[in-house]
């Protein structure tokens, strides 16, 4: 009996360790895999993090001879200056209430919109449509602004441009769309939209084809619309989806597309600055600004950054307490 035991035992041990070295070989190569993206982002994205010092020193050439760094370390401390004179910008006004205003369009729109063309499309019966459609409403997530804002100015342009022709053929006057900054909040929204549907409605269209037919099926039986079933079945298990993305979204409230509001407008004029001007545009015009020392303007990227993430855990916290499932954190 003892040594039926002793071999069982024997048996056990053997089989722990094999299952041991099994899971150490793996967790070997799932780190080798893992090794390339994590060297990627210590390079790219936490060595520059040393760079945030800027936004705390009035950078000074202190000795010609020396590098960067060196100089960057003797430089005066400001403490919190350059962040006083970005918040006390007469500037700062436009730009946070451009900025927060857009995105949150942008964020109401990305929800409503492609969850409902990701539906539609679910409805159809033919696949061959369904690809097609899909198709068309994802190609303009590959074009670039530069590429959009050319085709933009062919519908834009005084002189030439297609609205304006449609205009004067009704005897309309034309309209100095670049100088007129009241049509183009509707225009940079619709662009934004357009851009960017066909990529949101995959992601959710791809959650919808996890949701199981019987529940469809079993919908169907006790009399309920396709109506119905899109409002008690498809958008329930749509939920997580739709709040993981609400989440992500606010996170990037404080940040917007350069390219949707900087090449679009053809740059910012002084006609279409109240319309047009962001944060990352107004960074990218500090840089540019000869006179402007750099320590402000990483004092306005460190500020958009570290806004961005306090607004994306205090989401997060509040989906949390709503729904705990819900939560990315």
């Amino acid at each position: 009996m003892k040594s039926a035991n002793a071999i069982e035992q024997t048996s056990g041990q053997k089989h722990l360790k094999k299952r041991r070295g099994s899971s150490l070989r793996d967790d070997i190569e799932l780190t080798l895999l893992a090794v390339p993206t994590t060297v990627w982002y210590i390079i790219f994205c936490y060595l520059p993090m040393f760079g945030l010092i800027l936004a705390f020193k009035d950078y000074r050439i202190v000795d010609a001879t020396k590098g960067f760094i060196y100089n960057l370390l003797h430089s005066d401390w400001t403490a919190f200056g350059n962040f006083e004179f970005f918040v006390k910008s007469s500037q700062f006004g436009i730009v946070l209430r451009n900025t927060l205003l857009y995105n949150i369009v942008f964020i109401i729109l990305n929800i409503v919109i492609p969850v409902s063309l990701a539906i539609l499309i679910n409805q159809l019966y033919s696949k061959r449509k369904s690809k097609t459609y899909q198709t068309m409403m994802f190609m303009p997530h590959f074009m670039s602004w530069v590429v959009v804002s050319y085709f933009v100015f062919a519908f834009l342009s005084y002189d030439k441009g297609l609205l304006n022709s449609v205009l004067e053929a009704f005897g309309k006057e034309p309209i100095n769309w670049y100088t007129e900054a009241k049509y183009w909040p509707a225009i940079l929204v619709f662009m934004q939209v357009w851009k960017t549907m066909g990529y949101n409605m995959v992601v959710y269209l791809a959650s919808i084809s996890g949701i199981d037919t019987s529940l469809y099926e079993a919908g169907a039986l006790d009399g309920a619309s396709k109506f119905q079933q899109a409002i008690h079945i498809t958008l329930p298990a749509l939920k997580p989806v739709i709040i993981m993305m609400f989440i992500l979204s606010v996170g990037r409230i404080f940040s917007t597309d350069f390219g949707l509001f900087y090449q679009i407008p053809r740059g910012v004029t002084n006609s279409l600055y109240q319309a047009t001007m962001t944060f990352d545009v107004y960074i990218y015009n500090m840089l540019l600004t000869p006179n402007v020392p750099i320590g402000r303007t990483a004092a306005a990227g460190f500020f958009q950054s570290v806004v961005g993430c306090i607004t994306i855990l205090v989401a997060n916290a509040i989906v949390r307490k709503v729904d705990r499932q819900s939560a990315i954190i």
